[in-house]
């Protein structure tokens, strides 16, 4: 007896009807490279924030629309200079996606480079997005230019002599358009996506949205709400590490601890708050996510521990997921 299970997805010759590939979103830090994986995947996989460098790893993303095809999204951290080996870290991760994708999208803040290029009387573009440009000059595969936030502009036109100038710089297969966070030309993004992968089968199974583990996404949504609630440089000083993940079945429950790293115990006095009033907060905002996200109730318990210096340290940055 023949075997048929791929029969609905391919031609007569052999030849798969769908389409599938790996997708690269890339560009500066707080583009909106999260924010458009998670409008196209329509669930908040990846954290956001309006602070720069919120996404620090690769984060994968799968979209499967029946009957046409599959987009693995890559989520990449935002390439960026910087001394720091944290930073620095981040920015080989993204780079290092660029070499095993099928397509590399570059996002550009469109409102942000445009009123740049104003207050400047500049006719180059901004030496951060120069240096992207830059990293992406040795791309051999498809390159689609996404131009972000465009519902930001009080003028559409001004995206215009924006294009004009990134498109003076690098060869792009396709432009888009878009605003991720107000769902606006999204679906025209897809079809483009959809044309330029490869004929293929879906790489993941059509009921799959990412391949992290559940302990990997309650780890940042409790980095997400320090993200939003705390600032200066304590965002940038916090790795969160789950100790503990327990289902308990009868109870419909996920017990979670986890224990929050900061560098300094000044960092520590202001993660945890006056009276443990932040850190209450921080945990409860971050429950309330994990219990929408897992369909279940959840009892959160966080710690915060002084790990001094350990964005220099090689160790720790290993032990952390970002090297």
């Amino acid at each position: 007896m023949s075997d048929t299970t791929d029969l609905n997805n391919e031609q007569e010759g052999g030849e798969p009807t769908t389409r599938a590939g790996f997708v690269a979103l890339v560009g500066q830090p707080n583009v909106g490279k999260s924010t458009l994986m998670n409008a196209v995947l329509g669930i908040k996989l990846a954290i956001t924030s309006s602070k720069p460098q919120t996404t620090r790893t690769r984060i994968l993303g799968v979209h499967t629309v029946s009957g046409k095809g599959q987009l693995c999204f890559v989520d990449t951290p935002g390439i960026h200079r910087s001394k720091r080996r944290l930073n620095q870290a981040m920015t080989k991760t993204a780079l290092q996606s660029l070499q095993e994708v099928d397509i590399v999208c570059h996002l550009v803040d469109a409102a942000a480079i445009v009123a740049q290029l104003r207050r400047d009387a500049s006719a180059y573009l901004p030496e951060d997005e120069e240096y992207v440009l830059e990293q992406l000059a040795t791309v051999e595969v498809p390159r689609i230019l996404v131009i972000n936030k465009i519902d930001l502009l009080a003028d559409k036109l001004q995206i215009l002599p924006l294009i004009e100038k990134l498109t003076a710089r690098g060869t792009y297969d396709e432009i888009v358009p878009l605003s991720a966070a107000k769902g606006s030309n999204i679906d025209r993004f897809v079809d483009v996506l959809l044309a330029s992968v490869p004929a293929a089968d879906p790489l993941f199974p059509e009921d799959m949205i990412t391949d992290r583990a559940e302990r990997f996404l309650a780890a940042e949504m409790i980095r997400e709400q320090i993200m939003l609630l705390t600032r200066k440089e304590v965002p940038y000083s916090v790795a969160v590490e789950i100790e503990r993940f327990v289902e308990v079945p009868k109870k419909d429950l996920l017990e979670i601890s986890a224990v929050i790293h900061v560098e300094r115990e000044t960092q520590k006095g202001i993660l945890i708050g006056e009276g443990g009033k932040r850190l209450k907060e921080i945990g409860t905002k971050a429950r309330r996510q994990m219990e929408d996200f897992f369909g279940r109730r959840v009892f959160l318990e966080t710690f915060v521990h002084v790990e001094p210096d350990w964005t220099e340290n090689p160790r720790h940055l290993h032990r952390f997921g970002y090297e």
